[in-house]
């Protein structure tokens, strides 16, 4: 369970956009170093006498059933098929927001970290097949497209006032588009074939959902047993089952109950009534502030401030516990390092990644459709591209659909950690070598300067 500091955020109804956003960078930042910890762990174990134990665990089944009917799955699949369906529920609640409030709702601001990301996503891709052109190995292409957000963010952290917040925001975005784009990935290219009976299933548990959310109703109980019935349909419609995750965060309402210009007149109102004693009152004052705070915040903010420490604290590092245990044993790790899965990995994060970040970017700008912004050059840029190098849980999560159970899946994680620890350290030292932006520190908005 995460501690209890790391679930204690304001009030979302009190807090700016701005600080929503401080607030969601600050949770990445510290999350990218629990993160670390879950993989030093997995290496450890897995490289350690007791390696057959760590692998024992993630292979034990487990099923849940209600009488006669249940689900059996490995826990490593109850984990990489539910508890990241619920990672999946967040990232389209960060992407939702983003396209409504964030650097993606202007077109103009949106261009350059959708460009930036584009290049980031095709090039590492077309590399990983220049390496891997034939057989079963192509099935890897997408691994190197990813962008770890936490760990991305958390380097940068280490750099303070020498990194403009255009910059960390830029970066955010960027990291945003990339889980769009690997979302589609995974919808198109790593589910099974189509079971068309689940997926009208599916369709109507939607249906419901929908029904449900304009209808105003507030029941969590509702809510979560129509989400579980709609990921098990996803489940065995053929789309892979975190997709349900995505497609349910775009029903939450990113508008609140109550308009925030009625605010200040609504207050004035209750307190007034307290004050005179009114009678009738079901409720205290205590519990009219919370209901007014609750109506005027949007569900889709409440929702992401409540999952974020959980997806954050636990559900990524479990996540890695289970998946990045990899043999670094001399015979493993020779195997690995001569495998074209590991050098196409390896040279799609490392040189892939900033090289089509900052080509597609300086493309963008050169063709008048983006502006670079004035805190960041274009040396910045290429270090934000190194650091978009560490593609971390979604590149290992795409790696499990890739390869799960065969030999190419260790050779592509030994790639994955090879050239996300060389991508941290090649970012941090280039921007660290660069000059601070000149002027007085920039902040994210609500935030003082790091």
């Amino acid at each position: 369970m995460p501690p209890r500091k790391a679930l204690a955020h304001p009030e979302p109804a009190l807090r700016s956009p701005g600080r929503a956003l401080a607030d969601f960078i600050a949770t990445e930042v510290a999350s990218g170093l629990v993160l670390v910890v879950a993989v030093v762990v997995a290496l450890v174990w897995a490289n350690s006498p007791w390696a057959a134990s760590y692998h024992a665990l993630w292979s034990l089944p487990v099923t849940v059933a209600i009488g006669e009917v249940g689900l059996a799955k490995p826990l490593q699949r109850w984990i990489n098929d539910g508890l990241m369906t619920i990672f999946f529920l967040l990232v389209g609640l960060e992407i939702k927001r983003e396209l409504r409030h964030g650097e993606l709702a202007s077109p103009r601001r949106a261009a350059l970290p959708i460009a930036a990301a584009l290049g980031g996503m095709v090039v590492p891709a077309a590399l990983y097949l220049a390496f891997n052109p034939t057989g079963p190995a192509t099935r890897g292409w997408a691994v190197p497209m990813a962008t770890d957000i936490a760990l991305a963010l958390g380097v940068l952290a280490l750099l303070g006032r020498r990194v403009a917040a255009e910059l960390r925001i830029f970066l955010l975005a960027l990291a945003i588009v990339d889980d769009i784009g690997a979302i589609l990935v995974i919808a198109l290219f790593y589910s099974g074939p189509p079971a068309w009976p689940a997926i009208l299933g599916g369709a109507l548990i939607y249906g419901l959902v929908l029904l449900a959310v304009r209808a105003g109703v507030r029941s969590r109980v509702v809510f979560t047993l129509l989400g579980v019935l709609f990921w098990l349909a996803v489940l065995a419609s053929g789309v892979h089952a975190t997709i349900a995750g995505v497609l349910l965060a775009l029903l939450v309402p990113a508008a609140p109950a109550r308009a925030p210009e009625q605010l200040p007149a609504t207050l004035r109102a209750l307190l007034t009534r307290s004050e005179r004693g009114q009678p009738g009152e079901e409720t205290t004052l205590p519990e009219q502030l919370a209901a007014l705070a609750r109506q005027s915040s949007a569900p889709l903010e409440r929702l992401e401030h409540a999952l974020h420490p959980w997806v954050s604290y636990l559900i990524v590092p479990v996540f890695a516990l289970a998946n990045a245990g990899v043999s670094l044993r001399g015979t493993a790790l020779a195997a690995a390092a001569a495998d074209a899965v590991t050098h196409g990995v390896a040279v799609g994060l490392l040189v892939g990644k900033p090289v089509g970040i900052v080509f597609a970017a300086a493309l963008a700008v050169r063709l008048g459709l983006a502006v670079l912004p004035a805190a960041v050059g274009w040396g910045q840029l290429l270090g934000a591209g190194l650091l978009a190098g560490i593609g971390f849980t979604v590149a290992l999560f795409v790696n499990e659909l890739a390869f799960a159970g065969q030999p190419a899946a260790e050779a592509a994680k030994v790639g994955i950690l090879a050239a996300s620890l060389i991508a941290a350290s090649a970012g941090l030292a280039l921007l660290r070598f660069l000059p601070a932006p000149a002027g007085k520190a920039s902040a994210l908005p609500g935030q003082n300067p790091l």
